[in-house]
């Protein structure tokens, strides 16, 4: 189904809306947890922002790698899961850019500010000016470290999406089914029905 250039646009205005709107909630979110903890609390909140950020990417990836075929078989015999398991490979495009562009990103660029908080933390902690020798090799090591360990567990998150995409999409999909039947949250919208 081919999309028109109207589509796209929309899509795109409403995913930097949406984006505008996470980016400035997580940022408060992380600055409120990071203000006032040590920076040994503050470092595990920053590799738990990088690890959102791989997840959510690894899914992302999983759902442009998953088949549809597997979700339909699961959907008719109605499996729980299964057919927002279709809804997902059926609209992979835009779920994938929810999870990798949306969340991943944002993951990024928190993760990035709250390095900058632990490395001041750090260094006050150690005694140090702020500019000092010591602030700038903390700030180079604890920014390298973010910065492999972001790369690495994409890297391997990328290479785990792409051989387990049908599980890792079927979990998604059971989580999106509990969230719509239980809690009445709907992800995708619903289906109109045919005159």
């Amino acid at each position: 189904m081919k999309k028109t250039w109207s589509q796209t646009i929309n899509w795109s205005f409403w995913i930097a809306v949406i984006t505008l709107v996470l980016a400035a909630l997580f940022s408060i979110i992380s600055t409120a947890i990071l203000s006032g903890v040590s920076w040994a609390v503050g470092m595990v909140v920053v590799f738990i922002i990088v690890f959102i950020g791989v997840f959510f990417d690894t899914i992302g990836i999983a759902a442009t790698a998953a088949e549809e075929t597997p979700f339909n078989a699961m959907a008719a015999n109605k499996v729980p899961g299964g057919r927002h398991g279709v809804l997902i490979t059926k609209h992979a495009d835009r779920f994938a850019s929810f999870c990798n562009d949306v969340i991943g990103d944002i993951a990024g660029i928190i993760s990035g500010t709250a390095s900058a908080f632990v490395v001041l933390q750090l260094t006050f902690a150690l005694g140090e000016n702020e500019g000092s020798v010591a602030q700038t090799i903390i700030s180079m090591v604890f920014t390298s470290v973010v910065a492999a360990l972001t790369v690495g567990g994409k890297s391997f998150g990328k290479t785990v999406a792409i051989y387990y995409s049908t599980p890792i999409i079927y979990h998604v999909g059971k989580v999106l089914y509990i969230l719509e039947t239980k809690l009445h949250i709907r992800v995708f919208p619903k289906r109109k029905k045919r005159k």
